[in-house]
């Protein structure tokens, strides 16, 4: 690509009336005379910026601009172009994709790295623009590093610890340590592994004598290697540095983002510390932005259940609740919900906190308490836009509630979540918030509940054999025969015998009995005795099928519905 450009980046910056002719011939004398490149002597001159330099770059060699401080990169990937060849030439190798290899690159021109990269790694290079600043912090923070995590700790143990208490450090020095290639390498490899192994969450918690990192991956958490306890403060500093957090105050909650880029993958990092008696602790929430939307067939709905919950999102108003514990899979089942009835008829607008997927063809709108935007006032807003449908990312009070069922009333499709344990629930929990019951019945189409069991892993499944215990507690007929598996552990899964999770499901579809229930305000036994009585299957019974179907564990099961 490089090669069909024909004249000098000076040249071309003249030919653009961006720096003079006079300017140019002032810059090659200085050129001349210190040895510097004529991109740092322009820079210098305050005749532009490193970062219009790389936009003129970028858009005259057609070439992508990177962001190198948003990228965390895969140290197999650095092995890939030798230290020595990347200082000298001023790139960093970024992402491999099949035999191509994307580089940021000061000097997109310099033809002689581009072929020198090219026999050296035997790839298709891709070259992209990024500052000096950025490629140089780049070269000192990435290279050095080992292939994994346990190997960086190792090679910073040995480091002294920090003097003196956290507590008292200046803003500078917190903020210094927070820059040290050790620390950047330790933290990046983190999210990286984290990332790599579909981790939700980062848990970084500062104890009396250590620092304890633990990952929750499908559900669970489970620990990693310990950072050292002598880096707490630094590696607390940094990701707050990055989420563009106060580091100077260590006394109060603080919440926070960034974006990273990983293997191509957009990570979008939601951060929350809070002062505990041994330092902050740290909670980092990762969202992969670029992950393909699931559809509701792949969320394992059975049968009978898809049938029912497709045409329940087809009506044209009333609302449908979606409810379950925090991590329960609710909100990827309401966007796979408006990915199955959107079309250019329909206009679709949703509010939510956060916006977790982008639907092309829906309007959505983020929550922000700063500017009073919460569900309550931006439901309101919505109603002025002539929705078909409505999203609401949660019913958290009386006034959404309220809303909500008046916007269902008055034509609408609402869309909303809840946290109760079960379908009958969701109808306590709005009469609780000060719902009238016949406003509550004469909005509700439907409520599903659901929870997210652990898969066994394919590749270590075997056969396997339950406690009378555990099977008598799941509900299962001693004269039912049937085939039991569960996962032995492999490098596959970590060693946990499960992969993946996939939903089980109750769905309520409210007919006239249990409406009339509703209005007369009896309990929730009578509401769900009614419901099953009208062939509502519950979260256990639908968790039975699984296990029939060999994708779960009776104990896993178990878990997830010990309330029943």
């Amino acid at each position: 690509m490089a090669r069909k450009i024909k004249k000098s980046l000076g040249d071309s910056l003249v030919d653009e009336g961006i720096i003079t002719k006079e300017q140019l011939t002032a810059a090659r004398r200085e050129e001349k005379k210190t040895g510097l490149r004529l991109r740092t002597i322009l820079v210098n001159m305050g005749l532009l910026t490193e970062e219009d330099l790389v936009l003129f770059l970028s858009n005259k060699l057609g070439m992508p601009r990177i962001e190198l401080g948003n990228y965390i990169i895969d140290p197999k990937i650095l092995e890939l172009v030798p230290e020595q060849l990347a200082r000298k030439h001023q790139l960093v190798p970024v992402l491999k994709i099949g035999n191509r290899l994307t580089c940021a690159m000061v000097d997109p021109w310099n033809v002689f790295a581009l072929d020198e990269i090219r026999m050296k790694t035997n790839l298709i290079l891709e070259p992209s623009v990024a500052t000096e600043t950025e490629i140089n912090r780049a070269l000192n923070e990435h290279y050095g590093a080992k292939g994994s995590m346990e190997d960086i700790i190792k090679s910073i143990e040995d480091e002294q610890p920090e003097k003196g208490d956290a507590g008292g450090m200046s803003f500078k020095s917190l903020e210094g340590m927070a820059e040290e290639p050790a620390v950047v390498k330790l933290v990046n490899m983190i999210i990286m592994k984290a990332a790599k192994e579909g981790s939700s969450d980062i848990h970084i918690e500062p104890e009396e004598m250590a620092l304890k990192t633990r990952f929750r991956v499908d559900g669970m958490l489970h620990e990693e290697a310990a950072p050292p306890k002598h880096l707490q403060s630094a590696i607390i500093s940094r990701i707050k540095i990055m989420a563009n957090l106060d580091i100077s105050e260590r006394r109060v909650p603080q919440d926070g983002r960034f974006d990273v880029n990983i293997a191509g993958k957009k990570i979008d990092i939601r951060v929350s510390t809070v002062p505990t008696i041994y330092g902050e602790n740290i909670v980092m929430r990762l969202l992969d932005v670029s992950s393909t939307l699931l559809t509701l067939k792949d969320m394992g709905f059975t049968k009978d259940i898809l049938v029912n919950y497709e045409k329940l999102i087809k009506r044209p108003h009333g609302i449908v609740l979606v409810t379950g514990p925090t991590g329960s899979g609710k909100t990827t089942t309401l966007y796979a919900s408006l990915d199955k009835i959107n079309t250019v008829e329909k206009n679709i607008i949703t509010i939510e906190d956060p916006v977790e997927y982008r639907l092309a063809g829906v309007r959505q709108i983020q929550v922000n308490a700063k500017v009073d935007l919460t569900f309550a006032n931006g439901l309101r807003s919505i109603l002025r836009q002539d929705p078909d449908v409505i999203m609401v990312g949660e019913i958290r009070d009386h006034e959404t509630a309220e809303i909500a069922i008046h916007a269902a009333l008055t034509g609408h499709l609402v869309f909303s979540t809840l946290h109760t344990n079960d379908a009958p629930g969701a109808v306590a929990r709005l009469i609780d918030m000060g719902t009238e019951p016949f406003l509550v019945s004469s909005s509700i189409a439907g409520v599903l509940a659901q929870r997210l069991v652990r898969k066994i892993c394919p590749n270590c499944k075997t056969e396997h054999t339950p406690t009378k215990e555990a099977l008598k507690d799941v509900g299962f007929d001693g004269n039912e025969k049937i085939k039991f598996y569960s996962g032995k552990g492999c490098s596959k899964c970590s060693n946990l015998g499960y992969k993946g999770r996939i939903g089980i499901f109750e769905l309520l579809l409210l007919d006239d009995k249990i409406r009339n229930l509703i209005i007369a305000k009896a309990p929730v036994d009578e509401i769900r005795n009614a419901a099953r009585a009208s062939g509502m299957h519950t979260l256990l019974e639908n968790g039975m099928d699984k296990i029939r179907e060999g994708a779960t564990t009776v104990e896993e099961v178990l878990r997830v519905t010990q309330e029943e």
